[in-house]
């Protein structure tokens, strides 16, 4: 359903993926951001889904060039080059995020972003920082930030498991405490038994990694109820201006 699109940002070329829904207009806009290794199968069959269900939806590529890493080491690189210059990363987030308003015809009111385990934790620094988004979605991503949340405007969705080695209890309980603290309107969604990466898969098979899915079903439901949350929102918005 969906095509490759290049575009450039942050100082490298970016080959997305973006697929507009057979509706006209879109019900919203959807920027997806990948896990470390890059923009994969995975991202891409994301993207296909949102289209299907009424949204415009384009998965960055943070790395370039439509890069994916060979093995975990290569990811891991990547992935702290970028931490290393966050003025670039969130360059490269926010040219995704102009790509998808320009391709898709949506206003800055009606987009939200989410990501997957890296791409999570890159998805609230976007909005951190302040993009206009309406909801912000974190599936088994970090959420530790230096940034904040005073910039912070989105509804924030954050899907992880409590054996997740990644994501400790500890950051969870924090998060919470500095959303609650800043008035954002959060959820939290905590699977038991549940480790990391478990909406995909073909997750790979490394220790504290799975595949769940239980847990990739109810985090998908609750991600696509806030969506539409959102879009009956402005629908009724529209209604009462008229």
């Amino acid at each position: 359903m969906g095509i490759f699109h290049d575009y450039h940002g942050g100082g490298t070329q970016g080959r997305g993926y973006y697929a507009a829904p057979a509706m006209a207009p879109p019900r919203g806009g959807v920027l997806i951001i990948h896990e470390a290794p890059g923009l994969s199968g995975h991202v891409r069959r994301r993207v296909d889904v949102l289209a299907a269900n009424g949204y415009a939806a384009f998965a960055a590529d943070l790395h370039g060039e439509g890069r994916l890493a060979r093995n975990p080491d290569e990811a891991r690189g990547w992935v702290a080059e970028l931490k290393a210059r966050p003025d670039v990363l969130l360059a490269r987030m926010e040219a995704a995020l102009a790509e998808l308003a320009a391709l898709s015809g949506v206003g800055q009111g009606d987009l939200s972003a989410v990501g997957y385990c890296f791409g999570g934790w890159c998805a609230l620094e976007l909005a951190r920082a302040g993009a206009p988004l309406r909801s912000v979605s974190v599936f088994h991503g970090s959420v530790t930030s230096e940034r904040g949340a005073a910039a912070l405007t989105s509804s924030v969705l954050v899907c992880c498991g409590d054996a997740d080695p990644f994501v400790s209890i500890e950051s969870l309980v924090a998060f919470g405490n500095e959303m609650r603290a800043a008035g954002v309107d959060y959820q939290l969604c905590l699977y038991g038994g549940v480790g990391h990466g478990f909406t995909d898969p073909d997750v790979p098979s490394m220790p504290g990694f799975a595949y769940d899915e239980a847990a990739d079903r109810r985090s998908w439901i609750s991600f696509m109820q806030l969506l539409a949350e959102h879009s009956l929102s402005r629908a009724e918005n529209m209604e009462s201006t008229v």
